[in-house]
């Protein structure tokens, strides 16, 4: 692990001299525990450094769970993809917490499909004098510091390794590059007394299923869900459901077709203790998204039904096995599929989701 370098802005202030940083990242869960390793390295490359979270209510809820923070602000930053409408004062009311905050230091962390100069302004705004990110076009004093922006032209990275290297530019650097997602004992033992409830213990053969997602075009067909169920169940495993509330319907209907014993647990989970039961599954399916990212940063062994909407999401340094059907419309970054035939996830044969969760246990 290095240190931080020189790199200093105008105002002659040295990043290795930024005591408190603000993380911007304004997206959800999984988006923010993706930057977790280049959170480890920007607090690891100063000693006594602080870091807080700027990100959108959802990607915030994470933030007691990333032990590399030291607090969080919630933003629904009108310029994202699902802000909320709110009134002309929003965002200067954000400037002025920001600067009573007393950053020395912010980092903008974003996909390459988005720009940081909003996200910039409202730093500069709020007198936090650097100010690093990803940049298309130059950005003249919006940043202090910033890095070309070469994807997905000249290459796509990981998410992950993208925020590494955005970190790296100054000089921030770890040698440990795992996500970051830390379970409180409390959910622990919420999350064995809940299997329990369910006659699953230590000897049980079982599989954690999350079959929900929050775009359309990023979920396996309920039909193929219960196919997986039924091959599972055939081999002597038991099936645990997890989702939100609204996703049980989702789940009665799929263990309603499967016809073979399986459990729910949709609704009755806090995020905490959706990561206990994460991190006690021998094995998990999901669809990519958020407890897929969660699954990855605990090391849980994972099949991921990957809709081939971006490429730059995939497990990260865990066991997993990536399952998906080649299309020519891949990477096409819709919500909803722009074809109507769903093939990239719906062209997944149950018997190979099965098959993967058996390589995985074995």
């Amino acid at each position: 692990m290095s240190g931080i370098d020189d790199a200093s802005d105008v105002s002659g202030m040295r990043w290795s001299d930024a005591s408190h940083i603000l993380c911007i990242r304004l997206d959800y869960l999984g988006d923010v525990l993706m930057c977790t390793p280049a959170m480890r390295a920007l607090r690891d490359s100063a000693p006594g450094r602080r870091l807080t979270l700027l990100s959108s209510p959802g990607g915030a809820a994470v933030a007691s769970f990333i032990p590399e923070l030291d607090a969080a602000l919630a933003f629904q930053a009108p310029w994202m993809k699902h802000g909320a409408m709110q009134d002309a004062n929003a965002v200067p009311a954000m400037a002025e917490t920001l600067r009573a905050g007393r950053f020395d230091a912010a980092v903008i962390f974003t996909t390459y499909s988005q720009s940081a100069l909003p996200a910039a302004m409202l730093c500069q705004m709020a007198g936090i004098p650097l100010r690093l990110a990803h940049c298309r076009e130059n950005p003249y004093q919006l940043l202090s510091d910033w890095v070309p922006e070469t994807e997905p032209q000249q290459q796509v990275r990981h998410e992950v390794r993208r925020q590494l290297d955005l970190v790296a530019s100054i000089g921030c650097r770890t040698t440990d590059e795992r996500m970051s997602f830390s379970v409180p004992d409390a959910d622990l033992a919420w999350a064995c007394a809940a299997l329990a409830q369910c006659d699953i213990g230590p000897d049980t053969r079982w599989v954690l299923m999350h079959p929900g997602a929050t775009a359309a075009s990023r979920r396996y067909p309920p039909a193929q869900w219960a196919q997986v169920l039924r091959l599972l169940a055939a081999d002597g495993m038991q099936a645990v459901f997890t989702g939100s509330v609204g996703e049980g319907a989702l789940i009665d209907g799929i263990r309603e077709a499967a016809g073979a014993r399986s459990h729910s647990l949709a609704g009755q989970a806090t995020l905490g203790q959706l990561g206990a039961l994460i991190a006690l599954a021998p094995v998990m399916v999901s669809n990519n998204t958020g407890p897929a990212h969660i699954a990855a940063a605990l090391g849980t062994p994972l099949v991921d039904l990957y809709a081939l909407t971006n490429p730059q999401h995939t497990p990260w340094q865990s066991p997993s096995r990536v399952l998906y059907h080649d299309v020519p419309c891949r990477n096409c970054y819709r919500s909803i599929c722009p074809q109507e035939h769903h093939d990239c996830l719906a062209r997944v044969e149950p018997a190979r989701v099965a098959e993967a969760v058996r390589s995985l246990l074995g």
